[in-house]
């Protein structure tokens, strides 16, 4: 029995270095490519190990590096402050939607599962942000549109749920307030939850780039991702308006590397805040357990 528990415990460790294998080998084949000389590439092809080391990708891409970092801070503002609000606000919308004593609870679950099956569209969305709320061209249009997610909202609310009772009743009689008990005692005990759901909205909006690309025309409030996105297109429409194909003169325009360049660019700050948030999502995504 104990050299059968050993073999299934070695092929359970097996599997799981194969997994993080799976997930290792991609972003270090992309770090690779990204150091590449363009030339080589299109010779050689992909490999894990850079056969000509090259920095002009990272070259082309921090040429303006005043852009970038600003780029940056705008992007970095917006990620955290919606990030924050967008928390505060399902938080408290998820409390009442998980008490069976809110006489409006059917309804207000009916609510915001609604919006989860319907959406008003882009158009109607554009009119509304631009002709009626006027939040084009302002950092707000980043923060407040998208605020409360449906989905979210349901994943606090079966989190809330899963706390004992016994906890909000105690609290009752002893004299706590509803927002007293939402903040101070069920919180605290969602925290894992809450945790998951905030980095999963976090990692959303410092992607967004839409939101630049519709509403945004100056210059100095552009997300970092849709100022990359821009640069792509501008070198690949240098490479194509070039007489010689890929050459411009004697060099050779890094297009392939750029992009693998552009993405260890904008994935660097989100890599280094995953592991703060990596101890909830167990706990945070397992729901129906009972929190002690």
């Amino acid at each position: 029995m104990k050299k059968k528990k050993n073999l299934g415990q070695i092929c359970l460790h097996i599997v799981f270095i194969l997994i993080t294998v799976m997930y290792v080998l991609p972003l270090l084949m992309v770090i690779s490519v990204s150091f590449t000389d363009e030339t080589t590439l299109i010779q050689s092809g992909y490999r894990l190990i850079p056969k000509v080391f090259s920095t002009a990708a990272y070259e082309l891409a921090l040429r303006n590096p005043m852009k970038i970092i600003r780029a940056y801070g705008v992007t970095i503002f917006f990620t955290l402050a919606a990030t924050l609000l967008s928390t505060v606000v399902m938080a408290m919308l998820a409390y009442p939607m998980s008490r069976p004593n809110f006489i409006w609870k059917k309804q207000l679950n009916f609510f915001v599962y609604f919006t989860m099956l319907f959406s008003g569209g882009m158009v109607p969305t554009y009119i509304l942000l631009t002709s009626v709320l006027h939040l084009d061209d302002k950092i707000l249009v980043y923060i407040l549109p998208g605020l409360v997610s449906a989905y979210n909202v349901m994943i606090i609310r079966t989190n809330y749920q899963s706390i004992p009772d016994e906890l909000i009743e105690a609290a009752k009689i002893d004299g706590a307030k509803e927002l007293y008990i939402c903040f101070k005692i069920v919180v605290p005990l969602a925290k894992p939850g809450i945790a998951s759901v905030a980095f999963l909205f976090l990692v959303t909006k410092w992607n967004d780039w839409m939101t630049s690309m519709l509403y945004i025309r100056d210059p100095d409030l552009y997300s970092l991702q849709y100022l990359l996105q821009r640069l792509i297109r501008e070198v690949e429409y240098l490479k194509q308006a070039t007489e010689m194909g890929s050459y411009v003169g004697d060099a050779v325009v890094p297009t392939e590397t750029l992009r693998f360049a552009m993405a260890i660019i904008a994935a660097g700050p989100v890599l280094v805040a995953f592991p703060f948030f990596q101890k909830y999502f167990t706990k945070g995504m397992t729901l129906g357990g009972v929190k002690g």
